[in-house]
């Protein structure tokens, strides 16, 4: 798992890495890189899951790669009682951007279930009487 959280984290890194000002839908775009570096990936204890995430690094203030993902209305404000955000209608101020963890993964599936499938195979030996 170790090795496939590796890949899609790279390819995920691949989609974020152009210096290119985005908008809504596409991916984001690299400008300071706090955004590149933030994304890591954790293997699980039992070693069976692999989790690509974001984690706050030096230098954040928020999590912005959730304002990212979700997107923030023209007028919000922040509230502090964790209640969904009320829609004002006056559009967007970050519209949605593309989930580029998910296009990383889905652009690797085939290698990701390859290697997983090589290493369940070499882990089984059978056994001989």
């Amino acid at each position: 798992m170790r090795h496939a959280g590796q890949d899609v984290r790279k390819a995920a890194r691949a989609l974020i890495a152009s210096k290119v000002r985005s908008s809504a839908g596409e991916n984001p775009g690299k400008q300071t890189g706090k955004l590149y570096r933030s994304l890591g990936y954790k293997v699980s204890r039992s070693g069976f899951m692999a989790v690509i995430e974001h984690k706050k690094i030096a230098g954040m203030k928020d999590f912005y790669w959730a304002y990212l993902y979700y997107g923030v209305r023209r007028g919000a404000k922040r509230r502090k009682d964790h209640k969904k955000q009320q829609a004002n209608g006056s559009g967007w101020r970050i519209a949605p951007r593309n989930n580029y963890i998910v296009d990383a993964l889905d652009a690797r599936r085939t290698t990701v279930q390859r290697t997983i499938a090589d290493s369940v195979k070499r882990a089984l030996k059978p056994k001989l009487r």
